[in-house]
Protein backbone atom coordinates (compact mmCIF):
# COMPACT_ATOMS: atom_id res chain seq x y z
CA UNK A 1 0.00 0.00 0.00
CA UNK A 2 1.29 3.56 -0.89
CA UNK A 3 1.56 5.20 2.28
CA UNK A 4 -0.18 8.88 2.79
CA UNK A 5 1.35 11.84 4.31
CA UNK A 6 -0.46 14.90 4.62
CA UNK A 7 1.10 18.24 4.14
CA UNK A 8 -0.54 20.87 6.93
CA UNK A 9 1.20 23.93 5.31
CA UNK A 10 -2.43 25.45 4.63
CA UNK A 11 -3.02 24.97 8.75
CA UNK A 12 -0.73 26.98 9.39
CA UNK A 13 -1.74 29.09 6.59
CA UNK A 14 -5.35 29.54 8.08
CA UNK A 15 -3.53 30.06 11.74
CA UNK A 16 -1.08 33.01 10.18
CA UNK A 17 -3.88 34.99 8.74
CA UNK A 18 -5.35 35.77 12.21
CA UNK A 19 -2.53 35.35 14.73
CA UNK A 20 -2.90 33.32 18.30
CA UNK A 21 -3.14 29.50 17.82
CA UNK A 22 -6.34 28.35 16.08
CA UNK A 23 -6.46 26.19 14.48
CA UNK A 24 -3.80 24.81 16.25
CA UNK A 25 -1.30 22.97 14.48
CA UNK A 26 -0.32 20.37 16.64
CA UNK A 27 -3.44 19.13 17.64
CA UNK A 28 -4.32 18.67 13.80
CA UNK A 29 -1.27 16.87 12.98
CA UNK A 30 -2.25 14.40 15.90
CA UNK A 31 -5.92 14.05 14.75
CA UNK A 32 -4.67 13.72 11.10
CA UNK A 33 -2.65 10.54 12.40
CA UNK A 34 -5.64 9.84 14.95
CA UNK A 35 -7.62 9.61 11.50
CA UNK A 36 -5.04 7.56 9.35
CA UNK A 37 -2.29 9.46 8.31
CA UNK A 38 0.70 7.62 8.15
CA UNK A 39 2.86 10.77 7.58
CA UNK A 40 2.77 14.85 7.96
CA UNK A 41 4.60 17.01 5.65
CA UNK A 42 5.69 20.10 6.23
CA UNK A 43 7.03 22.77 3.81
CA UNK A 44 8.94 25.88 6.10
CA UNK A 45 9.91 28.92 3.53
CA UNK A 46 12.33 31.53 4.33
CA UNK A 47 9.35 34.33 5.20
CA UNK A 48 7.80 32.08 7.32
CA UNK A 49 4.43 32.56 5.88
CA UNK A 50 2.92 29.28 6.90
CA UNK A 51 5.02 26.89 8.31
CA UNK A 52 7.68 28.83 11.21
CA UNK A 53 10.62 27.13 12.43
CA UNK A 54 9.14 26.51 15.64
CA UNK A 55 6.50 24.33 13.86
CA UNK A 56 9.28 22.43 12.80
CA UNK A 57 10.71 22.17 16.20
CA UNK A 58 7.68 21.06 17.96
CA UNK A 59 6.15 18.41 15.86
CA UNK A 60 8.38 15.60 16.65
CA UNK A 61 6.64 16.10 20.33
CA UNK A 62 3.13 14.63 19.10
CA UNK A 63 4.25 12.61 15.83
CA UNK A 64 3.91 9.02 16.02
CA UNK A 65 4.31 8.81 12.22
CA UNK A 66 6.71 9.70 9.40
CA UNK A 67 7.75 13.31 9.99
CA UNK A 68 8.94 14.53 6.01
CA UNK A 69 10.17 18.61 5.77
CA UNK A 70 10.18 19.87 2.54
CA UNK A 71 12.21 22.66 1.49
CA UNK A 72 15.23 24.56 -0.31
CA UNK A 73 18.19 23.45 0.75
CA UNK A 74 19.72 26.70 2.29
CA UNK A 75 22.09 27.28 5.26
CA UNK A 76 18.93 28.09 7.60
CA UNK A 77 17.33 24.75 5.76
CA UNK A 78 19.82 22.50 6.35
CA UNK A 79 20.79 23.51 9.61
CA UNK A 80 17.14 22.96 10.73
CA UNK A 81 16.48 19.43 9.49
CA UNK A 82 19.76 18.43 10.73
CA UNK A 83 18.88 19.83 14.58
CA UNK A 84 15.08 17.91 14.15
CA UNK A 85 16.91 14.89 12.47
CA UNK A 86 13.11 14.03 10.36
CA UNK A 87 12.34 10.47 8.94
CA UNK A 88 13.06 12.02 5.37
CA UNK A 89 14.21 15.56 3.82
CA UNK A 90 12.53 16.64 0.51
CA UNK A 91 14.95 18.98 -1.67
CA UNK A 92 12.51 21.55 -3.21
CA UNK A 93 14.16 24.31 -5.99
CA UNK A 94 11.88 26.65 -5.07
CA UNK A 95 12.75 30.36 -5.05
CA UNK A 96 12.18 32.47 -2.04
CA UNK A 97 8.94 34.36 -3.71
CA UNK A 98 7.55 31.42 -4.94
CA UNK A 99 3.44 30.55 -4.09
CA UNK A 100 4.26 26.89 -4.36
CA UNK A 101 6.73 24.43 -5.58
CA UNK A 102 6.46 24.83 -9.81
CA UNK A 103 9.28 22.97 -11.08
CA UNK A 104 11.50 19.67 -10.22
CA UNK A 105 15.44 19.66 -10.09
CA UNK A 106 17.57 19.82 -12.78
CA UNK A 107 19.25 16.89 -11.31
CA UNK A 108 22.61 16.96 -13.90
CA UNK A 109 22.89 20.88 -13.76
CA UNK A 110 23.04 21.19 -9.81
CA UNK A 111 24.69 17.36 -9.59
CA UNK A 112 27.72 18.21 -7.39
CA UNK A 113 25.30 20.83 -5.16
CA UNK A 114 22.97 17.65 -4.35
CA UNK A 115 25.51 15.66 -3.67
CA UNK A 116 26.95 17.63 -0.72
CA UNK A 117 23.85 18.75 0.53
CA UNK A 118 22.43 14.48 0.34
CA UNK A 119 25.55 13.55 1.50
CA UNK A 120 25.25 15.93 4.40
CA UNK A 121 21.74 14.72 5.33
CA UNK A 122 23.19 11.01 5.23
CA UNK A 123 25.59 11.28 7.61
CA UNK A 124 22.80 12.46 10.33
CA UNK A 125 21.11 9.43 9.35
CA UNK A 126 18.47 11.13 7.46
CA UNK A 127 16.80 9.17 4.16
CA UNK A 128 16.56 11.93 1.35
CA UNK A 129 14.37 12.79 -1.62
CA UNK A 130 14.82 15.08 -4.88
CA UNK A 131 12.00 16.61 -6.27
CA UNK A 132 11.85 15.94 -10.26
CA UNK A 133 9.74 16.41 -13.14
CA UNK A 134 8.58 12.69 -14.77
CA UNK A 135 12.10 13.28 -17.08
CA UNK A 136 14.06 10.10 -17.63
CA UNK A 137 17.58 12.05 -17.47
CA UNK A 138 16.67 13.88 -14.49
CA UNK A 139 16.07 10.64 -12.91
CA UNK A 140 19.28 8.83 -14.09
CA UNK A 141 20.16 12.62 -12.85
CA UNK A 142 18.97 11.83 -9.14
CA UNK A 143 20.61 8.79 -8.85
CA UNK A 144 24.18 9.71 -9.71
CA UNK A 145 23.41 12.10 -6.56
CA UNK A 146 23.23 9.05 -4.08
CA UNK A 147 19.38 9.69 -3.23
CA UNK A 148 17.40 7.41 -1.18
CA UNK A 149 14.35 8.62 -3.31
CA UNK A 150 12.53 11.28 -5.86
CA UNK A 151 9.39 12.47 -5.76
CA UNK A 152 7.70 12.76 -8.64
CA UNK A 153 5.96 16.47 -9.08
CA UNK A 154 2.57 15.77 -10.48
CA UNK A 155 0.91 19.39 -11.19
CA UNK A 156 1.30 18.14 -15.34
CA UNK A 157 -0.48 14.60 -14.46
CA UNK A 158 -3.36 16.55 -12.28
CA UNK A 159 -3.49 19.02 -15.30
CA UNK A 160 -4.30 16.74 -17.80
CA UNK A 161 -6.08 13.99 -16.23
CA UNK A 162 -9.31 14.92 -16.40
CA UNK A 163 -9.55 14.89 -20.54
CA UNK A 164 -6.60 11.89 -21.26
CA UNK A 165 -5.84 10.11 -18.33
CA UNK A 166 -3.46 7.57 -20.03
CA UNK A 167 -1.75 10.60 -21.92
CA UNK A 168 -1.65 12.47 -18.85
CA UNK A 169 0.32 9.31 -16.56
CA UNK A 170 2.60 8.30 -19.52
CA UNK A 171 5.64 10.12 -18.93
CA UNK A 172 5.10 9.28 -14.96
CA UNK A 173 4.86 5.76 -15.78
CA UNK A 174 8.34 5.71 -17.47
CA UNK A 175 10.23 7.81 -15.23
CA UNK A 176 8.81 5.48 -12.64
CA UNK A 177 10.14 2.29 -14.41
CA UNK A 178 13.40 3.30 -14.74
CA UNK A 179 13.62 4.61 -10.98
CA UNK A 180 12.72 0.28 -10.38
CA UNK A 181 15.29 -0.16 -12.20
CA UNK A 182 17.92 2.34 -10.71
CA UNK A 183 16.93 1.30 -7.40
CA UNK A 184 15.42 4.41 -6.77
CA UNK A 185 12.09 4.77 -4.07
CA UNK A 186 9.27 6.99 -5.53
CA UNK A 187 7.48 9.34 -4.17
CA UNK A 188 4.73 11.97 -5.64
CA UNK A 189 2.69 14.82 -4.89
CA UNK A 190 1.39 18.27 -6.18
CA UNK A 191 -2.39 18.76 -7.05
CA UNK A 192 -3.55 15.17 -6.63
CA UNK A 193 -6.73 14.89 -4.79
CA UNK A 194 -9.52 12.43 -4.18
CA UNK A 195 -10.49 12.12 -8.16
CA UNK A 196 -7.03 11.69 -9.58
CA UNK A 197 -5.18 9.72 -6.44
CA UNK A 198 -6.27 6.46 -7.27
CA UNK A 199 -5.87 6.35 -10.97
CA UNK A 200 -1.94 7.83 -10.61
CA UNK A 201 -1.47 5.08 -7.33
CA UNK A 202 -3.12 1.79 -9.67
CA UNK A 203 -0.86 2.33 -12.13
CA UNK A 204 2.44 3.54 -11.19
CA UNK A 205 5.03 0.57 -9.64
CA UNK A 206 6.19 0.44 -6.28
CA UNK A 207 4.80 3.86 -5.61
CA UNK A 208 5.92 4.03 -1.75
CA UNK A 209 4.38 8.02 -0.79
CA UNK A 210 2.60 10.72 -2.11
CA UNK A 211 2.14 13.42 -0.22
CA UNK A 212 -1.13 15.91 -0.13
CA UNK A 213 -1.85 19.00 1.41
CA UNK A 214 -3.99 22.01 -0.76
CA UNK A 215 -6.45 19.63 -2.26
CA UNK A 216 -6.64 17.60 1.09
CA UNK A 217 -7.75 20.30 3.09
CA UNK A 218 -10.07 21.99 0.81
CA UNK A 219 -11.64 18.61 0.53
CA UNK A 220 -12.04 18.42 4.34
CA UNK A 221 -13.79 21.64 4.57
CA UNK A 222 -16.80 20.27 3.26
CA UNK A 223 -16.08 16.18 4.22
CA UNK A 224 -13.92 16.72 7.43
CA UNK A 225 -10.64 15.16 7.85
CA UNK A 226 -11.81 11.95 10.42
CA UNK A 227 -13.92 11.38 6.12
CA UNK A 228 -11.49 12.35 4.14
CA UNK A 229 -8.20 10.73 5.19
CA UNK A 230 -10.07 6.89 4.84
CA UNK A 231 -11.57 8.10 1.32
CA UNK A 232 -7.64 8.94 0.28
CA UNK A 233 -6.44 5.59 2.07
CA UNK A 234 -8.69 3.48 -0.07
CA UNK A 235 -7.84 5.01 -3.36
CA UNK A 236 -3.85 3.94 -2.48
CA UNK A 237 -4.92 1.18 -1.06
Amino acid sequence: MTHLSVNINKIATLRNSRGGNVPNLLKVARDLQGFGAQGITIHPRPDQRHIKYDDALALPEVLTTEFNIEGNPIPKFIDLVNRIKPDQVTLVPDGENAITSNAGWDTIQHRDFLIEVISEFKAHGIRTSIFVDPDEKMVEGAKATGTDRIELYTEAYAKFFPKNPKKAIAPYLKAAKLANTLEIGINAGHDLNLKNTAFFAKNIPQLLEVSIGHALVSESLYLGFENVIPMYLQRLS
